[in-house]
């Protein structure tokens, strides 16, 4: 009998979707021209990439001329925040703990540069309150930059909210829409961001192609220099096989998200009804204002890694914490800024979920959990020392 395989970490990356696939194909061999060129096919893939702008932007409340296209998400973190300064002057960037690293280390290296970073504070629940940006905010801010849905505990910012008063104090806002952009509705105009960013390998699309958007009439310096490409912006020939891939993707992640979220909530809840049922384990993170399809669960006594890799060898691929701190031995940033200890945060596992897994697949997995971490806990010197305490 073959090994039952279950993918549950969709937050980490996406398969890439048949419509997607078909979208692509054409323009790695058949239409392949350099869009630049003065030929007719090589307007055909000028005219392309042009539709596939219109497209995106009319999918996420944007105009045309704000959607510039990058690499990933990472490269819209750091050209939006290293823009931002530049253009500004300014010396201080607003943040908070919880965001990604393609943020925090950005804002790391702008400080050894001389620019202060100001963290907000982070309640238990993950959402940041306005209020603690009203207090830290002032005309000296260059930019603040707060993501609309995290990456490991799945909670949905006050984005809108902290747009206003950022504007107020004539602040640029930047938020990384990365994990929300095809999950909840995103619109860019009403979100009031000067900036946004976001990935394609979230949402079915290929890695490597990503966007920023960018509010008419911010004129964000170059950060890639050379050709006239992406508006001047961002120099190098067009990735076009993988810009109609994210327009393919986009389409289809926006046009079904009611539908794909109502299913995937239901899964959710009966994934961390079932985990907490096991002894000594919490829910991290609001269960309420958060993406449909994640769920962070810590388990005491046990290390997530270890009950991540046990996971595997019974087919279910899920994640211990964020993909891009794989190998990295210390707890989740995100865990410990919202106030969890060191044994609570190495416990963490982080399961994400899509409309493509079952009831059966939830149902397995809470099984194997609770079967897993009854094994681990077994051998564990903390949690002997905590049940007989």
């Amino acid at each position: 009998m073959d090994k039952r395989y279950i993918y549950a970490d969709n937050a980490a990356t996406t398969r890439v979707s048949d419509s997607v696939m078909s979208a692509m194909m054409p323009w790695f061999q058949d239409n392949f021209a350099n869009p630049s060129g003065l030929y007719s096919p090589a307007t055909a893939s000028a005219k392309a990439i042009r539709q596939a702008r219109a497209d995106i932007a009319k999918c996420l409340g944007a105009e045309p001329g704000e959607v510039f296209f990058t690499s990933c998400g990472t490269e819209a973190d750091n050209w939006a925040i290293k823009a931002a300064v530049e253009l500004t002057g300014k010396k201080r960037i607003i943040t908070s703990r919880l965001e990604h690293h393609a943020v925090l280390k950005t804002c790391e290296y702008l400080r050894t540069k001389g620019y202060e970073i100001t963290y907000l504070p982070c309640p238990e629940n993950g959402i940041i309150e306005p209020g603690d940006l009203e207090k830290a905010i002032g005309n000296d801010v260059a930019v603040v930059s707060i993501m609309l849905a995290n990456n490991e505990i799945g909670t949905i910012q006050k984005v809108s909210e902290m747009s206003e008063i950022c504007h107020e104090y004539g602040v640029l806002m930047h938020t990384d829409a990365v994990q929300a952009v095809g999950n909840i509705p995103v619109d860019f105009k009403a979100l009031g961001v000067d900036m946004l960013s976001l990935s394609g390998h979230k949402i079915h699309a290929p890695k490597g192609i990503g966007a920023l958007l960018v509010r008419k009439g911010i004129n964000l310096p170059s950060f890639i220099h050379g050709g006239k490409q992406e508006a001047g912006k961002r120099a190098g020939t067009e990735n076009v096989p993988y810009i109609m891939g994210l327009r393919q993707a986009i389409i289809d992640a926006t046009s079904s998200i009611e539908k794909r979220s109502e299913y995937v909530l239901g899964l959710r809840e009966r994934l961390i009804d079932g985990l907490l049922g096991i002894e000594m384990t919490r829910l991290n993170g609001s269960r309420e204002n958060r993406l449909s399809g994640n769920a962070n669960i810590s388990f005491y006594g046990i290390e997530g890694e270890s009950l991540a890799l046990l996971l595997d060898m019974k087919g279910i691929c899920v994640s211990s914490g964020s993909a891009c701190t794989t190998g990295d031995t210390e707890p989740s940033h995100v865990l410990k800024a919202i106030g969890l200890t060191n044994e609570w945060a190495k416990g963490a596992l982080r399961i994400s979920l899509s409309e493509d897994n079952t009831a059966s697949d939830v149902d397995y997995i809470v099984e194997m959990i609770a079967e897993i971490v009854g094994k681990l806990r077994e051998s564990s010197t903390l949690w002997k020392r905590t049940i007989n305490s």
